[in-house]
């Protein structure tokens, strides 16, 4: 199967039928264990990107946060929130099928407080310098729940059987 062209039809499904034009499968051993539109129009869920949406999905189906020995195609580059989620979860390969530069012509989403063009620089910067207001309010008992944490698991800091950098 061309699962590249399997996520381009799947975005033009959802475009066709109201939705955005983004797209996510997941392939592991050589067989679509995930997949999904984009559902942002549909749920009016901002978190509802394909990347998401296909990540709880196909980790829902393995029983594990990891995605190790997986390949995610997506439509295009992520967006900072599934970049994040696109790390976390560690697949072994993401292949994305457009650029921005490429899609920008067609496609524009730009927000108050985000806009792709300047979003990784802004999110580079120290948390009181970005424009999204933010305010750090300290409260020791935030601190203590972490503490709670560590004891339940042993004196570990690490979520267990995460795949790390080393």
């Amino acid at each position: 199967m061309d699962f590249a062209q399997h996520t381009v039809d799947l975005a033009r499904r959802n475009v066709d039928e109201g939705g955005r034009p983004f797209a996510t499968v997941i392939v592991k051993d050589g067989q679509i264990l995930a997949e999904s539109p984009n559902r942002v129009a549909q749920t009016n869920d901002p978190t509802a990107h394909a990347e998401i949406l296909a990540i709880r999905d196909a980790c829902t189906r393995l029983g594990t946060e990891h995605l190790a020995g997986a390949t995610i195609y997506i439509l295009a580059l992520p967006c900072p929130m599934c970049l994040g989620a696109l790390y976390y979860c560690s697949p072994d390969e993401v292949v994305f099928l457009a650029t921005r530069d490429s899609y920008e012509p067609h496609y524009v989403d730009d927000r108050k407080y985000f806009e792709l063009n300047t979003f990784y620089d802004e999110f580079a910067k120290p948390w009181d310098q970005r424009r999204l207001p933010m305010r750090y309010a300290p409260h020791d008992a935030a601190v203590e729940v972490y503490r709670l944490w560590q004891e339940r698991n042993g004196g570990e800091r690490r979520v267990s059987g995460a795949p790390t950098a080393g």
